[in-house]
């Protein structure tokens, strides 16, 4: 980015800091690099490589303007239903970019961290990532957290899985079992539930990404392919959130009234 655009950005930045609260964390359904592809008559690859540049981008524009954590849609467990050529390139890809983009994250102190089914992943791989995972984990700007060879419905399959497991060893009793418990045995609990959910692409589904997580997320849907997706996209995204009431199941008055009585709750002893 030349110094021009670059003090646009930032004032583009600025006004959106003013204009309302930033999400703590932002995920995103990166979708439809193949087809940006074959709009230019070019192979899937092609539109893989340029998915790989416009990370780089978003990654650096959310770290500036103060997202804490990005969890990005890398890799499906549907995707290994792909193709074996292809599935190799995008093993190769994730592999360099793995390689290539550490010094970059460590220099923007960002974190890496991962959720998914780790262990299908080629050896290969799995040792970079960890690598990578351990070399960048005092970073605290921002936490960049990869969806690789993940899924939904295999993520609570495991928590299940994981408390039935403990409710046999006697470690957990069936009244242990409420919504923290869950959330405390899914991958992601270290990190707080998304505020806004992006898809590319224009498609309307969630294609199994972060079901327990998105219950009260809001979504913005950009009819637009991810290699093309720029930082205007992803602040008009923000924007669009930063428009939105959030009323998790409450009505507008109760949100408002909560807003207006939250420095009396604050100063007021707790009533029996």
């Amino acid at each position: 980015m030349n110094k021009k655009k670059s003090q646009a950005d930032k004032l583009l930045q600025e006004e959106l800091k003013k204009a309302g609260d930033i999400p703590k964390h932002i995920a995103i359904i990166m979708d439809g690099n193949g087809r940006w592809a074959k709009k230019r008559g070019l192979p899937r690859v092609a539109g893989h490589r340029r998915g790989v540049e416009t990370v780089r981008e978003i990654v650096e524009a959310c770290a500036e303007i103060g997202v804490k954590f990005l969890t990005l849609y890398t890799f499906s467990t549907e995707n290994w239903k792909r193709p074996k050529d292809e599935v190799s390139t995008l093993m190769r890809l994730l592999l360099k970019s793995l390689k290539d983009k550490l010094d970059e994250l460590n220099k923007n102190d960002i974190k890496l961290t991962c959720i998914g089914n780790i262990e299908s992943l080629p050896f290969v791989v799995q040792k970079q990532l960890s690598e990578d995972i351990e070399r960048t984990k005092n970073n605290k700007r921002m936490t960049l957290n990869l969806a690789l060879s993940y899924s939904g419905r295999w993520e609570i399959l495991e928590a299940v899985k994981n408390i039935s497991h403990k409710v046999s060893t006697g470690k957990l009793v069936q009244d242990d079992i409420n919504e923290k418990c869950i959330s405390d045995h899914l991958t992601t609990n270290k990190i707080p539930d998304p505020e806004l959910l992006i898809r590319t692409s224009g498609e309307f589904r969630v294609s199994n990404f972060l079901l327990w997580q998105i219950a009260y997320s809001e979504f913005v849907i950009l009819d637009v392919n991810w290699p093309e997706f720029s930082r205007s996209h992803l602040y008009d995204a923000i924007r669009q959130y930063q428009q939105r009431e959030r009323r998790f199941g409450k009505l507008s008055e109760q949100v408002m009234n909560d807003v207006l009585d939250m420095p009396k709750k604050k100063d007021s002893p707790v009533e029996v």
